[in-house]
């Protein structure tokens, strides 16, 4: 038998999200551009054969919450440890479900005018 999965409230609303950016373009952290199309409960990837499914884009979610929560950061899709994260990661980072820090910036010095 089975098991049918349950989505949570928030794993509902990042459904919709990716409903609503298909066929927007995203880049690799490879730098290879795709898009990408959701057909019942699968995302299809532009560069990709086979398909990802809503159950695994869940997982993949949950675990991006759980490192973020442990002050990790999710600095590319390595990190995230699931199938399709090379997609997912872009998708996430450009939608705001994953947050990198802001770089520091650097005071540069200019010359001082000579007297």
């Amino acid at each position: 038998m089975r098991r049918t999965e349950v989505s949570t409230p928030e794993e509902d609303a990042l459904w919709e999200m990716l409903l609503s950016h298909q066929s927007e373009e995203f880049i690799t952290q490879k730098g290879l551009t795709f898009t990408y199309e959701i057909r019942g409960s699968e995302v299809f990837f532009s560069r990709k054969t086979k398909s990802i499914t809503r159950a695994t884009v869940n997982v993949t979610f949950r675990r991006a919450r759980e490192i973020e929560a442990d002050g990790i950061v999710i600095d590319g899709p390595k990190k995230l440890g699931t199938f399709g994260a090379s997609y997912l990661y872009p998708v996430f980072l450009k939608l705001g479900v994953i947050t990198l820090p802001e770089p520091e910036t650097v005071q540069l010095r200019l010359p001082e005018e000579e007297k």
